[in-house]
């Protein structure tokens, strides 16, 4: 799993008006939980951090939590406040976890390659973009690559089909279909069955006035 290292200090001063002068300094606020331990309150430098947070983006991610310069905590992203007018950081929350301890996360699925049946006018179906795993967060890897240059119109990838490395257990369906190749006139078939069955579709010659 990606890491990222981030320095924070401890927080002594609470209350609207001293977050106020944090922000105005240059520093976020944020609490630490987790792991049975008490909550802490902590302020990041907002540049750096803000860099880092680029860096984990949409990824499931391990921040090593370096406090004061000594006491690091393995810790993950469990909240980013940000400010609605200008999208400025408010407030982090980070979550503390054991990484000796099993634990689920949704990895992302990255397909590859172009599908052959999409060049003999198939449609590209995508049931799910992730898969659910559970492991040592160590052990977790940050996307599952998936190569569907084979898929011809009318065939399909499972879960069943993804294979994972070491102590990781895959906790989706196996036999759930999350990429597939279909018809145009399959999809097109399918859009008519919807059309008819809305409501607001209906045989408006058979409609009674009175």
């Amino acid at each position: 799993m990606f890491q990222v290292d981030v320095a924070a200090s401890k927080r002594e001063n609470f209350g609207k008006c001293a977050m106020r002068r944090l922000r105005g300094d240059g520093n976020t606020p944020a609490v630490l939980y987790g792991n049975n331990k008490d909550v802490m309150a902590l302020q990041l430098e907002t540049v750096p951090f803000v860099k880092s947070l680029f860096q984990i983006s949409r990824k499931n991610a391990i921040v090593n939590l370096s406090i004061d310069g000594g006491d690091t905590r393995h810790v993950m992203m469990k909240e980013i406040q940000t400010d609605p007018v200008d999208d400025s950081l408010v407030h982090a929350d980070f979550f503390e976890i054991d990484l000796q301890t099993p634990k689920s996360f949704a990895v992302p699925i990255e397909l590859t390659g172009t599908a052959k049946g999409t060049d003999l006018g198939g449609e590209l179906t995508i049931h799910n973009s992730t898969v659910q795993v559970e492991g040592l967060p160590l052990e977790i890897p940050d996307t599952v690559s998936v190569d569907i240059s084979n898929l011809a119109i009318g065939d399909s990838i499972a879960y069943s089909d993804i294979e994972f490395s070491g102590n990781v257990t895959m906790l989706s369906d196996a036999s759930d279909i999350f990429v597939e190749i279909t018809s145009a006139h399959e999809t097109l078939e399918e859009d008519e069955v919807e059309l008819s069955a809305s409501p607001e579709s209906g045989d408006k010659n058979g409609a009674t006035t009175e």
